[in-house]
């Protein structure tokens, strides 16, 4: 693997944790593995690695440009990564206020549906 890869993984196991990243890789085939490689290098290895803005930030960013996407598949992975990158409730609901404005109301109201669910999952662990 590349150093880029390595890279990636590094900062991908630092912001999913060690056990979603270990269940993503156990899951990963053949058919799905160039893709894998691909987001490790270029996700992880190039943009999330970079140090020009906060973990923080970047992943208030990321869950707002999902919410307004629709991409709503992976909003509870990436609110579940706010315990690692130390955006808080506070960041999240502003960022999702936010995409009410400027991706329209249904697409956060739905984020938020998300992230709700997500936190009391994320307590009920404790």
């Amino acid at each position: 693997m590349t150093d880029r890869y390595d890279q990636g993984m590094a900062t991908r196991r630092r912001t999913l944790g060690d056990a979603h990243v270990d269940r993503a890789e156990a899951n990963k085939t053949a058919f799905d593995e160039p893709f894998q490689t691909m987001i490790t290098e270029g996700a992880w290895g190039t943009v999330w690695s970079s140090d020009k803005i906060t973990p923080r930030e970047r992943s208030m960013l990321t869950i707002a440009l999902l919410a307004a996407l629709g991409n709503f598949e992976e909003v509870a992975m990436h609110i579940r990564a706010t315990a690692n990158t130390g955006a808080s409730k506070d960041d999240v609901i502003e960022a999702l206020m936010h995409v009410a404005v400027y991706a329209g109301v249904p697409r956060a109201n739905h984020a938020i549906k998300i992230a709700k669910e997500t936190y009391a999952a994320m307590e009920a662990e404790k």
